[in-house]
């Protein structure tokens, strides 16, 4: 280039300058962001492998422990926590799962379900029952004590009652042996807002329960006859279960929904003992040591679910799929 041109070359701005100079500091920048999740997600990656190894190499420790505590005669532990639900923990599957485990080891000497739930559903409630029946009939030698803690109402004491014995502590609640179905109606809030509700049915009676829609004499009565029905079923399994422990005579509120401590539940019959599931292990069942057989997540499933989550959002991140998410 000569000497001449470059005299006549016009020379940069300072405005220029600035912007090159803050393109580059941006640049920079984002050059650092990536560095910086690249090198998160390996280090997170490289824990991810570290704690895998750990998990697999201690695996069998703990599986011998286990083994070791069901090599001796034990009390075999099924826990009822939570809401009973299809797709809670407390699911018939999980629930029948543990039991059938528990009465099918031939060094199980006794089974309790340790009960803290505030009910649920009704057909998962029932499959449990029925089920812990069944076992009480197949394994004559073994037998099934449930342990209200906190509480035990409505489908939780309902399962309670299929077992030979049932225990709570001076304070639990015990019963709520009923049936609920509630909702909100909307009618008078649709007026007042100008909505207007457009339903199409294949049948006269399909939108029963839309709570957009008035009610219908018929309609309420109906759904009130599918209640007392479902009500009906669970008076009578407890009353197979509980036989004439219960003071059903003298307390006639005994079906009525209310809930009692389980102090009061002793008097009227709903629970047997008042003791601790320990308690039962130890003086009941005597056996003290007590094997855990109620299904559940290992720590390495909950972590692997925690972790591989974050992985994925952050490789997405750093591969460029930004798109919508799922939440």
């Amino acid at each position: 280039m000569s000497d001449e041109w470059k005299a006549s070359a016009p020379a940069d701005k300072p405005e220029d300058k600035s912007w090159k100079l803050l393109e580059k500091a941006v640049l920079a920048g984002v050059q650092e962001q990536r560095r910086a999740r690249r090198w998160g997600i390996f280090f997170k990656s490289l824990t991810f492998v570290y704690l895998f190894v750990v998990l697999v190499l201690f695996s069998p420790v703990f599986d011998l422990q286990k083994s070791a505590a069901r090599s001796q005669e034990h009390t075999a532990l099924v826990e009822v926590r939570g809401m009973i639900a299809d797709t809670e923990a407390a699911s018939a599957d999980n629930i029948v799962t543990s039991l059938r485990k528990a009465f099918e080891d031939p060094k199980t000497k006794g089974v309790v379900l340790r009960i803290n739930s505030p009910g649920g559903s009704p057909v998962q409630s029932g499959y449990i029952y029925d089920e812990i029946r069944r076992l009480r009939e197949a394994h004559k030698d073994i037998k099934a004590y449930a342990v209200i803690t906190d509480l035990g109402a409505s489908g939780a004491y309902y399962i309670a009652s299929a077992a030979d014995e049932i225990y709570a502590d001076k304070a639990s609640l015990v019963g709520s042996i009923g049936v609920t179905a509630a909702s909100f109606g909307f009618v008078d809030a649709m007026t007042k807002l100008g909505v207007e509700r457009r339903v199409y049915t294949s049948g006269e009676h399909k939108a029963f329960l839309d709570p957009f829609q008035p009610q219908k004499p018929a309609e309420t009565e109906f759904w009130q006859s599918v209640l007392e029905t479902t009500h009906q079923q669970f008076i009578e399994s407890v009353k197979k279960g509980r036989g004439d422990r219960l003071k059903v005579a003298d307390h006639p509120e005994l079906f009525s929904g209310l809930v009692w401590s389980g102090e009061q539940a002793l008097k009227l019959g709903l629970v047997d003992k008042l003791g601790s599931a320990s308690f039962v292990a130890r003086e009941v069942i005597g056996a003290k040591e007590i094997v855990d057989y109620t299904v559940q997540e290992t720590p390495f499933d909950r972590f692997a679910k925690k972790f591989g989550s974050s992985v994925a959002e952050r490789l997405a991140l750093w591969m460029g799929f930004q798109g919508p998410a799922l939440r």
